[in-house]
């Protein structure tokens, strides 16, 4: 039972830590995580039991398939040599010079855990890297440079760790036999990885041949080839678990597309459950970590022969000469590349140093600090170790805040930083395309055309029989346009609120102004009851708010509109005690005083804008209509309120629905005709409208049953 609660628990912190991340989101969710982590930790003394092995099988195995899964097959050829030359001799020369730093900055710590320490922190998280690169703006050599010695470099970090304990532990070291050993169990893990992909695709195709062909069994086997082959690796042949999953996971990307021919949907079905899974279990990694930082880090704050601030010292000495290797490692690349070949980028200081920046540490580096053992092989304790997990801790989140902090002050471009984890996973196929040229729209611009095509056929199939169902379509579709450009505004730098913004706060008020004077003029010609003339007094302040949250930061308003939001709740369910009779009345009521309410909201904003002073104001068409469509379905609504939604009206719904996605369809065409969007943002566009068709067949086959 208490496993199952940790489980729900942790799950639970997860979507409680991107709740958190969309409303500030320069903060990485996996730092949220963290910190939620330590939280839990601190307040209700939460521990969790964590042993190295079966982390690295549940969470490691799994999440560097994916890595290996979902990087460009043609960069990581393109650039096989490199990247194999920094994920090897960048982790040696970070192990090396940070060994040897530390061993002189805690002398304490034996030299072989030194250099142990600084090899579990050469490995950096693959996303992270990723995201933070293209941030930085490298050079897309460097940049896919050090996203493929990110992807690789975690099996010759454990490598070296391991090593590097056995040594601190037993006080011997070969070289002669841990090269040989390195050798035997890199080549082994990478040809088993290889061959073991290999079989389990080749059972994956005669299974279908033989007509086993569910989708949901083919996409369970997928999620279970990492962690058979990580197991069998490791115990049977005694050979890196890593590097066998992150070769399996570059094979199975270079041959899975056999199975379209068999199962279509399987791609679709594969790519969205290894995006929940990722999702979940580089969640729970970071809140592991959280969880965990009061045990790495309180044997050092309760050390008295040690301050605490000279551990943060240490913390902050260790990341600066990480950060200095990379960098000089990258510095140095840039020369010897412009060397080979004259066109090449030169040698650049601040490309340089955002590489170095770019190093963040994650799961790799947790997971191997905290198998750390407690005692050597004499039985005596093992020196300085609560000071490494302190050391190691600190520098993860170090990297993780000063990431945050430099990388945009250096390049003045404010995005946030995903982790492995942060979002669903995007489709892997997507090779680099010249998606930064000046001409071509951003994803959410080609959206917003997308839309407002789909509208403009739909108001053209409107009329007397359909408008109900082609109001509230165009309202959905509304709705969508109008937080793309809330996306888009919020993007801008500046606390002046944008022109779009501003032209729909200014035409909005005119038309809350209309309302709230149709609403007088009925109470005051009595034509309607206290209690509904209360209510939509409540209604105008309530939307009065809102328009004072759009133009606002995050304010009392938030907290006000949502306070009103929970009164119109309570009093909702209330209606549910009171007579029936009385609630039609009163239903009966406000429904006239809402369609009047909203024909005046309309006619105020038709002679605002026909005010000779305003016509030269040249106020936004679609905001303007988005406003008087939102009135029109208001009206539409109080017509058909009481009267259920009959099967004529859905099939008229399905109908537009299936007319918009044709225009939708239309729309992406014309964009990549004209050369407005890449092929890639064409073929992601095109897989939304793919997941709409599908949404609408199940829920049509729901509605059959």
């Amino acid at each position: 039972m208490a496993i199952i609660e940790a489980i729900i628990l942790l799950i639970s912190l997860v979507i409680i830590a991107n709740i958190i991340g969309h409303y500030i989101p320069k903060l990485p969710v996996s730092l949220i995580e963290i910190v939620l982590g330590l939280a839990v930790a601190v307040l209700f003394s939460f521990k969790i039991p964590l042993k190295t092995d079966w982390f690295m099988l549940v969470f490691v195995a799994p999440l560097l398939f994916n890595d290996g899964r979902r990087f460009p097959k043609k960069e990581l050829w393109a650039l096989r040599g490199p990247i194999i030359g920094n994920a090897i001799f960048l982790v040696f020369m970070t192990t090396l010079v940070g060994g040897l730093a530390i061993h002189g900055l805690v002398p304490k710590l034996p030299l072989a855990a030194s250099f142990a320490l600084a090899a579990i922190l050469s490995p950096t998280d693959p996303v992270a890297v990723q995201s933070i690169s293209e941030q930085a703006a490298l050079p897309p050599k460097v940049l896919h440079l050090v996203s493929g010695e990110s992807l690789i470099n975690d099996a010759s970090g454990l490598i070296s760790f391991k090593y590097g304990i056995a040594a601190a532990v037993t006080g011997y070291f070969s070289l002669q036999n841990a090269a040989g050993d390195f050798i035997y169990i890199s080549i082994v893990g990478a040809i088993a990885g290889a061959a073991m992909m290999y079989l389990i695709h080749l059972v994956r195709l005669f299974m279908l041949q033989q007509g086993i062909d569910d989708v949901v069994f083919h996409t369970v086997l997928q999620l279970l080839t990492p962690l058979l082959i990580y197991l069998i690796v490791e115990d049977g042949l005694h050979a890196s678990g890593v590097i066998a999953v992150v070769v399996a996971g570059i094979v199975s990307h270079s041959s899975r597309n056999v199975f379209l021919d068999f199962l279509p949907e399987l791609k679709l079905v594969t790519e969205q459950t290894w995006s929940i899974s990722v999702y979940l279990l580089n969640g729970i990694v970071f809140l592991i970590l959280g969880i965990e930082l009061p045990v790495a880090m309180g044997s050092t704050v309760r050390n008295p022969l040690i301050a605490t601030s000279e551990a943060i010292l240490l913390v902050f000495a260790v990341w600066l000469i990480l950060v200095l290797v990379r960098t000089l490692w990258t510095f140095s690349y840039l020369i010897y590349t412009n060397k080979s070949n004259p066109r090449t980028l030169r040698a650049n200081a601040k490309i340089s140093i955002l590489s170095g920046l770019s190093g963040v540490r994650g799961a790799i580096t947790m997971a191997g600090v905290l198998s750390v053992p407690t005692v050597l092989a004499d039985g005596s304790a093992f020196p300085e170790r609560g000071l490494m997990l302190f050391i190691a801790a600190g520098v993860i989140i170090v990297s993780l805040v000063m990431a945050i902090i430099l990388i945009p002050k250096l390049t003045k471009v404010n995005t946030p930083i995903e982790l492995r984890g942060t979002q669903l996973d995007s489709e892997v196929d997507v090779e680099d395309e010249a998606t930064d040229e000046p001409h071509f729209l951003s994803e959410t611009e080609a959206k917003i055309y997308i839309y407002r095509v789909a509208v403009g056929l739909i108001e053209a199939q409107r009329h007397i029989d359909n408008n109900r169902a082609a109001l509230d379509l165009i309202a959905e579709y509304q709705v969508m346009i109008h937080r793309l450009e809330s996306q888009q505004n919020d993007a801008t730098e500046g606390t002046e609120l944008p022109p779009l913004i501003t032209e729909e706060l200014i035409l909005r008020q005119v038309a809350l102004a209309g309302e709230r004077q149709a609403l007088d003029g009925m109470w005051q010609a009595k034509e309607i009851s206290a209690k509904t003339y209360r209510h939509g007094q409540r209604k105008l302040k309530q939307k009065q708010v809102r328009l004072a949250v759009i133009g606002s930061n995050f304010n009392w308003h938030h907290v006000q509109l949502l306070f009103y939001r929970l009164v119109g709740a309570v009093k909702h369910f209330g209606w549910w005690l009171v007579p029936h009779k009385q609630t039609v009345k009163v239903a009966t009521e406000w429904q006239l005083t809402e369609r009047e309410m909203a024909k005046a909201g309309i006619k105020a904003l038709s002679a605002f804008l026909k005010q000779p002073e305003n016509r030269q104001q040249h106020y936004n068409r679609q905001v303007i209509y988005q406003i008087i469509m939102r009135y029109r379905n208001q009206i539409e609504n109080m017509k058909s309120l009481g009267h259920r939604k009959t099967d004529i009206y859905e099939r008229q719904l399905q109908k537009l629905r299936i007319k918009a996605l044709t225009g939708e369809r239309t729309a992406i065409q014309n964009l990549l005709e004209q050369h407005k969007i890449s092929w890639a943002l064409a073929d992601e566009l095109r897989k939304n409208i793919n997941y709409s068709e599908n949404a609408l067949i199940l829920a049509n086959s729901d509605a059959e049953e």
